[in-house]
């Protein structure tokens, strides 16, 4: 199966010393990936330069075919790529209805009431709090808001920052779940994820950056059962 999304050899930072070096792997379509590594491995800004955040050096970034490193945040969600990030991710004065509204304006899709309804199908914790300001819901209830406005443009490709950052460990798994759902409608994941261990029970492939570099890649099931994965960053070794 040919990648969705491939990135080769990049080179990444923010004007000053390079923060990610030669990082390479390839998402798949339809494939739930997952990066992971300690604080400051450069897990953030592997997405933050997937999305034209930061600066690349060198290397290669290629979405569905297209180059696209260097490029425009507006024009990657025209291609199909959206993000949410893992801090201020909600409009806390606009209401559920409104922050959904949000997400269809670079790049509206056929139907935007069809589209809207896939998505509370998906969230029906919001479908009571369309009306209610989104500064007003729990923190779990806030990132589906999130995550349900960077599905409303219908993309190939969410990206997702720390989504259960924060979360009660009741909200943390059924974003977890709800993950697994949207992978079921086609869309593909890219997520970085600090819950180590629950984020390789559900993922495809999982990329593990130490100091900007890659260190380890596989199936989720490979990497749980890595010894050196385990012992670094699961909390232990073999059991």
């Amino acid at each position: 199966m040919s990648a969705l999304l491939s990135v080769r050899g990049l080179t990444a930072g923010y004007g000053g010393p390079p923060i990610i070096e030669e990082v390479s792997f390839n998402v798949a379509p339809h494939e739930i990936a997952v990066i992971l590594g300690p604080n400051g491995a450069g897990k953030s800004t592997v997405l933050k330069t997937i999305f034209a955040l930061t600066t690349v050096l060198s290397g290669a970034i290629e979405f569905d075919g297209a180059d696209i490193a260097g490029g425009k945040t507006s024009t990657l969600v025209t291609l199909g790529v959206s993000a949410v990030p893992q801090s201020r991710n909600v409009f806390r004065n606009l209401t559920v209805e409104e922050n959904l509204d949000v997400g269809t304006y670079a790049a509206p899709p056929a139907d935007k009431v069809a589209t809207r309804e896939k998505v509370l199908d998906l969230f029906p914790d919001l479908r009571a709090k369309l009306r209610q300001p989104a500064g007003e819901l729990s923190g779990g209830q806030r990132q589906m808001v999130a995550i349900g406005r960077a599905m409303m443009c219908e993309p190939k490709l969410i990206l997702l920052d720390e989504p259960t950052a924060g979360l009660s460990p009741a909200y943390l798994e059924r974003i977890f779940d709800l993950l697994l759902d949207i992978r079921k409608t086609g869309m593909t994941i890219l997520m970085v994820e600090q819950n180590a261990r629950q984020a390789l029970q559900i993922a495809d492939k999982a990329h593990v950056l130490v100091n900007g570099r890659n260190f380890a890649s596989g199936t989720g099931k490979e990497l749980l059962a890595d010894e050196d994965v385990r012992r670094s960053f699961l909390g232990g070794g073999g059991e």
